[in-house]
């Protein structure tokens, strides 16, 4: 059973109540938008397990989980965490965000197409007593992230 507690956030983003996992989830992603990565990794335990569902990949520890984040900066340069909304649920953080970018770089086996991409993320991060990730969970619409990027056809409208 979970016990999420709600918070208010005040206008400026910021909330003085805050946990220290909600704000260790926020400072990850401020840190991924400013390519810090040295910092992003402060928070991230030695044996973290990460799963990237839609790619059906898991990453085991921090070098696999730091190449993996480096990965989609290659493929999306200029990408952007954007519109994120942080649930506190004690030592569980679920977080739902926006990922905007231009496809600059390859992905795994595809070549890089030079085109905007949007995806909506949603990010489930387990965390220790000291406020270190040690496991999380993406999900996201990799076929829709396909075909805006022209490597896949859309299916064709319902009739």
């Amino acid at each position: 059973m979970f016990l999420i507690r709600w918070t208010k956030i005040t206008k400026d983003g910021v909330n003085a109540m805050e946990s220290k996992n909600v704000q260790a989830s926020r400072n990850a992603h401020d840190c991924w938008n400013r390519r810090d990565f040295e910092g992003l990794m402060r928070n991230v335990g030695d044996k973290v397990v990460y799963k990237d569902h839609p790619r059906n990949l898991t990453l085991q520890g921090k070098q696999q989980f730091k190449e993996w984040l480096v990965g989609w900066t290659k493929a999306f340069p200029d990408a952007r965490i954007t519109k994120a909304d942080y649930i506190d649920a004690g030592n569980v953080v679920i977080a739902q965000f926006t990922v905007e970018g231009t496809n600059d770089g390859p992905l795994p086996g595809f070549p890089a197409t030079k085109k905007r991409a949007t995806s909506e993320y949603c990010e489930i991060c387990r965390f220790d007593g000291e406020g270190r990730m040690i496991s999380g969970e993406a999900y996201y619409d990799q076929y829709s992230m396909l075909v805006q990027l022209g490597h896949v056809q859309p299916l064709p409208a319902a009739a």
